[in-house]
């Protein structure tokens, strides 16, 4: 019993000299339930929806009260309004908007005459969760509109909808592609370059480092090299599989391959480079198992992967606007869905890029040369 209560007493007292890993245990759990309780809220919110009403007749203009209502109550989407099509539509391609609406100009008189009015819906159906939604919502909208010739409780059926998705139909399956690369990228950078390093201190081979005239550069630059290295590989080889498993066809040939290795290239370089700079310090593989799954979760919940990012709450949407996963995960789909060219993310890929020289700046600046 005695040595029992020895082994007991040895073990707690090694958990107490890591306070690191008592924190962490602690908060933790509270960032899983902020983190993700914010990134699947349910109901989607605040999607931005481009309105274009070029008529001001009676009718046009129940169709946009019905559709503020919709803005006002349930605050699906958020209605910017517009006054040119082509820009509208234009904005849908860049991501800025998820759909528009376009009222035209003889709305009110078609349904005067009940010549055939119609409301026009464009879709960015690369988004499937956020199109459909828009696209009930809209649809009852329109749906909802009254005519003096109809009786209160009935609805103006003889209005069209039409809708329109701008992309090939994307799956749910396919959908989540870009998500898995980035999942693949983000083990890779975890499982090389600074864990190794956290390795070679917890088994003392870092020591050899410190006999050689490596400069802190050297050391820095070579692990994140060969995390390059091996990461690159395992994504792109994930990336074959998933687009032969889902279907997802190569519709560009070498530009749409070259456009898919940068992103891949440059989000492996951000990643390794901020691995460094948040293990930089390890001495324990304890504690890079433990900041794993939080990492995991605050990296990859909140890139858009899974869950629009518009309809995260401001503080999370804010967090994002840094979160160099979302920017992958943004440039993938562009890629992949909207058969997008390097100019059209190249927003995306500049902020990788600015990204990985920041951190790999701070990492070599904070890189301790010493036992």
């Amino acid at each position: 019993m005695i040595r029992l209560l020895a082994v007991v007493e040895r073990d707690l007292k090694k958990f107490k000299r890591n306070p690191i890993v008592i924190a962490m245990s602690v908060v933790m759990p509270i960032a899983y339930l902020v983190i993700l309780g914010n990134s699947f809220q349910g109901k989607l919110k605040s999607l931005p929806v481009a309105l274009v009403n070029q008529d001001s007749g009676p009718y046009a203009r129940q169709v946009v009260e019905n559709l503020r209502a919709i803005e006002a109550g349930p605050a699906t989407f958020t209605l910017l309004p517009m006054k040119d099509r082509a820009e509208a539509i234009a904005g849908i391609r860049k991501g800025v908007y998820k759909a528009a609406v376009i009222v035209p100009s003889d709305f009110s008189r078609k349904v005067v005459l009940k010549s055939g009015p119609e409301i026009g819906l464009f879709l960015d159906n690369t988004d499937g969760i956020s199109s459909e939604n828009i696209r009930s919502l809209v649809t009852a909208a329109v749906r909802s509109m009254r005519t003096e010739h109809v009786a209160i409780r009935d609805t103006y059926e003889d209005v069209q909808l039409r809708d329109i998705d701008l992309y090939a139909k994307v799956d749910y399956y396919q959908s989540l592609v870009p998500g898995v690369v980035i999942m693949a990228i983000f083990l890779g950078t975890l499982t090389s370059g600074a864990f190794n390093l956290v390795m070679d201190r917890f088994l003392g081979i870092d020591e050899s480092y410190l006999l050689t005239p490596l400069s802190k550069s050297h050391i820095v630059g070579g692990l994140v090299i060969s995390g390059l290295s091996i990461t690159t590989v395992i994504a792109a080889l994930i990336f074959a599989v998933s687009m032969v498993i889902t279907g997802i066809p190569f519709s560009r040939g070498v530009g749409q391959c070259f456009s898919i290795f940068a992103i891949i290239v440059l989000t492996t370089l951000c990643l390794l480079s901020l691995m460094f700079v948040i293990l930089g310090r390890v001495y324990h593989p304890r504690i890079v198992g433990i900041l794993s799954g939080f990492l995991n979760v605050i990296l990859f919940f909140p890139s858009g992967a899974v869950y629009p990012i518009a309809s995260f709450p401001g503080w999370l949407r804010t967090f994002a606007l840094v979160n160099p996963e979302a920017y992958a995960v943004d440039a993938l789909k562009a890629v992949l869905f909207k058969h997008a060219g390097l100019a059209a993310i190249s927003g995306d890929l500049l902020f990788l890029a600015v990204f990985t020289a920041v951190m790999m700046s701070v990492a070599i600046v904070s890189f301790r040369r010493t036992i």
